[in-house]
């Protein structure tokens, strides 16, 4: 059985930081393109940040580049996102999504795109 599992959320104050992990069960995370989106409430999903089969290209949303970093440890399974300087406006569910038969080089923030979700978890940047 094919899953994500992501963990890692929780509330942080305004300037903190987060890393976010989403491990894999059931199959090799880096033979896959694996995309971060968030949703917040009211809000359709938004692709946050992608990275390509075997971790060769990666892909930010303007909203997050130079505060977020994704990356990938083949030998846990796991796609991390480091959040930097987080801000209120980054609240959302984030969740992982995966999907297979990509390119090295390919990457895409449209979650139509993705085969496989976990269940998202909560990220909350509040005073």
């Amino acid at each position: 059985q094919l899953q994500l599992v992501e963990s890692g959320g929780g509330l942080v104050q305004p300037g903190g930081s987060l890393r976010l992990s989403c491990t894999a069960s059931g199959f090799t995370l880096g033979d896959y393109a694996v995309t971060w989106f968030r949703q917040a409430p009211g809000k359709e999903r938004e692709g946050v940040s992608c990275i390509s089969r075997g971790g060769v290209r990666t892909l930010y949303a303007d909203s997050v580049k130079g505060r977020f970093t994704i990356s990938q440890d083949s030998a846990k399974n796991t796609v991390y996102l480091q959040m930097n300087s987080l801000k209120p406006e980054d609240t959302a569910v984030y969740y992982c999504a995966a999907k297979d038969g990509t390119s090295k080089i390919w990457t895409s923030l449209y979650p139509q795109h993705y085969d496989y979700w976990g269940q998202g978890t909560q990220v909350t940047v509040s005073s």
